[in-house]
């Protein structure tokens, strides 16, 4: 599932305090994270190595720690629900969120880490309750991050706001065969 990796990632050139160039660029990368002190960076391309940047100074990025993932949430629409969450086979985690949305934004890892840690067990979508707000009114979601466990076409349960992982764990272990 995951693997070492240790890299420096460098926004643009710098010099050291010694006055001597620094590392050059290695990987291209964005900032996904919300936090300076907990910064995650995801390369482009097929890759998908997620690095946890443990430094920051001036321009540079200097990460370590990473992973490779095999599997995130993916992307859920109003055309794609029906298709994707109620014609499963394995539950399913649904997240509604938005993009203004701060708490939605602290759980988004969480979904991704338990796509990942359930593999083939579980299936996890995000669904922007902007972009598809059709879903989101037919199951009356009024507030968000709203996270629904789907099983066999039927919604099983819900959980609202900004939970630790563990909550939603526990709430989704209730419906594993």
């Amino acid at each position: 599932m995951a693997s070492a990796l240790t890299a420096s990632l460098v926004r643009a050139p710098f010099t050291t305090s010694k006055g001597e160039a620094g590392p050059k660029p290695c990987l291209q990368a964005q900032r996904v994270g919300l936090f300076p002190s907990s910064v995650w960076m995801r390369t482009a391309g097929p890759s998908n190595v997620q690095l946890k940047a443990s430094q920051r100074r001036g321009s540079a990025v200097f990460a370590q720690e990473g992973t490779t993932e095999t599997a995130q949430a993916g992307p859920v629409t109003d055309s794609t629900f029906k298709d994707l969450v109620l014609s499963s086979s394995v539950p399913v985690l649904v997240d509604f969120w938005a993009p203004w949305c701060g708490p939605c934004r602290m759980i988004a890892p969480l979904i991704d880490e338990i796509a990942v840690e359930y593999g083939d067990k579980v299936k996890a979508y995000k669904l922007n309750t902007d972009e598809s707000p059709g879903v989101a009114t037919e199951y009356g979601i009024r507030s968000i991050p709203t996270v629904m466990i789907f099983k066999n076409g039927e919604k099983m349960d819900t959980v609202i706001g900004a939970v630790p992982k563990t909550t939603l764990v526990q709430t989704l272990e209730k419906y594993l065969d």
